[in-house]
């Protein structure tokens, strides 16, 4: 679980770690600053956790208001959920619903190679362009194929991994 933490735009408070949503709320509540005023608004930041956490938290643009969801997201999705949430709002830019978002949501296609060239050889080895007999194999441009594959797939880097991408 990724630990953030709650910095109060109130320059006179002081901020608070937390991990969960009930922490935050438990902190939060009956928070007052140096002159006893309460502290109702808070800039939310990640602090520590898996570099797929971090990325997730940019990608959702974490706030008071939507780190419940951040967090339930944290909890449940596995690592692929998270990339292509990370792809489809960070990257493509769709929009979400932080209460009721799911990875299924979005049309995303992940291919786990380092270089738009391996792309068609990883279609080629799956057998996306059909039984191609050895002897033909070697006439085969790759380059020119993976050229015309960027004009759909684009590359990213997340969470320290090269993924090639294709979003509807």
């Amino acid at each position: 679980m990724p630990k953030l933490y709650a910095q109060p735009y109130n320059l006179a408070a002081t901020g608070f770690y937390f991990e969960s949503y009930e922490a935050f709320q438990t902190s939060s509540k009956g928070h007052v600053c140096m002159f006893g005023t309460p502290v109702e608004e808070y800039q939310i930041q990640f602090i520590d956790g898996d570099h797929i956490d971090c990325e997730l938290a940019k990608a959702w643009g974490i706030n008071q208001a939507n780190i419940s969801g951040y967090l339930n997201a944290c909890d449940s999705w596995d690592d692929h959920d998270k990339t292509v949430f990370i792809i489809a709002v960070g990257e493509v830019g769709y929009s979400f619903d932080p209460d009721s978002v799911a990875p299924s949501d979005f049309d995303v296609d992940i291919y786990h190679v380092g270089s738009m060239k391996e792309l068609p050889e990883q279609f080629i080895d799956e057998g996306l362009f059909g039984d191609i007999p050895e002897h033909l194999s070697h006439y085969i441009d790759m380059e020119a194929i993976a050229r015309d594959l960027a004009m759909d797939y684009t590359e990213a880097q997340i969470a320290g991994e090269w993924l090639i991408y294709r979003a509807a």
